[in-house]
């Protein structure tokens, strides 16, 4: 996740639609990746080859253009920051929760970020308070991740509670990333990506390498080998340049739909390749979720009430 100080615009063209599906589909596909490589690789070693591919691919693509080596090093204690909250804890979080959980589910989890941002921004903000149809939204995020942990509670369940946890708390560390990224306003965004990666490689190369000691364990076998290079090369770092993309074609307000096709995608990946499957209380607990997202986003509402307003206009 990123910030930008992009102009908002409200119209979708049809490219920008045709890259947003595509965004949804490469973010989704983040989580059924994982849920392969994780079967072979340890979450922490994971996080780090994501981190540090995904830079590597980034720094090339910059070059060093736009002040990049600058922004960096000025950057570089807030950098460390976003870098360990929109990447180092969330993703070891999701990853770790992934050794018992599916694609699908992991995603749906974390489709709640914006209901966190939401609350981190009433709490720690002046200019972003809690307003009615806000409270509506973040009543039904949360009412969404009641139902997802229903069928894990009491004996039999076929996830531990840590697990689900762990994507949830990721989101959590998501939505203070996003306030803490406003600090970046005015930094090309492609800068922010690269940044932020190289500073969460420097965070957890030291913890994976002593936790998990990689060069001790077997060379995973060629799926799960494959599975990483996509996880840091498609569902980051040509992730990163594609929503930067959208951002200028269609604001990012617009880009910020992504959020409702990234768990549809998570989803089919896992249904058709690795045979997950949804109970119907974890379905209609994507469903509220889902709605709340509507109800955060706002934009559903006013185009009612635009068209109410047309209607009763003599």
């Amino acid at each position: 996740m990123a910030n930008t100080a992009a102009v908002q615009k409200s119209a979708i063209s049809p490219l920008a639609w045709a890259l947003l599906i595509l965004l949804g589909l490469l973010w989704g596909g983040s989580f059924f990746f994982a849920r392969v490589a994780v079967q072979h690789v340890p979450p922490l070693t994971l996080a780090l080859s994501r981190f540090v591919i995904a830079a590597l691919a980034l720094h090339i693509y910059l070059r060093g253009r736009n002040g990049f080596y600058a922004t960096l090093r000025n950057r570089a204690g807030s950098f460390l920051l976003l870098g360990l909250l929109n990447n180092a804890i969330p993703h070891s979080f999701i990853f770790i929760g992934q050794t018992h959980i599916g694609a699908g589910l992991a995603s749906i989890l974390n489709a709640t970020t914006p209901v966190w941002t939401v609350l981190i921004a009433h709490m720690t903000t002046r200019d972003e308070k809690m307003t009615p149809r806000k409270a509506a939204g973040v009543i039904l995020g949360l009412v969404g991740a009641v139902l997802l942990f229903s069928p894990h509670l009491g004996a039999g369940a076929d996830a531990p509670l840590w697990a689900l946890a762990l994507p949830l708390l990721a989101a959590v560390s998501y939505g203070f990333a996003a306030i803490f990224s406003k600090r970046f306003r005015g930094v090309d965004p492609t800068a922010i990506a690269a940044g932020q990666l190289t500073a969460s490689t420097l965070i957890m190369a030291p913890i994976a390498l002593g936790v998990d000691q990689p060069w001790t364990l077997p060379v995973p076998p060629a799926g799960a080998l494959a599975a990483m290079l996509a996880l840091a090369l498609v569902s980051t770092a040509f992730a990163y340049i594609l929503f930067f993309r959208i951002i200028a074609l269609a604001g990012a307000t617009n880009a910020s739909l992504v959020t409702l096709l990234v768990p549809p995608s998570a989803i089919l990946l896992g249904m058709v390749f690795l045979g997950e499957r949804l109970e119907w209380v974890e379905w209609a607990g994507m469903a509220v979720i889902a709605l709340g997202l509507v109800v955060l986003d706002g934009r559903l509402a006013s185009f009612v009430q635009r068209r109410a307003a047309r209607a009763t206009t003599p």
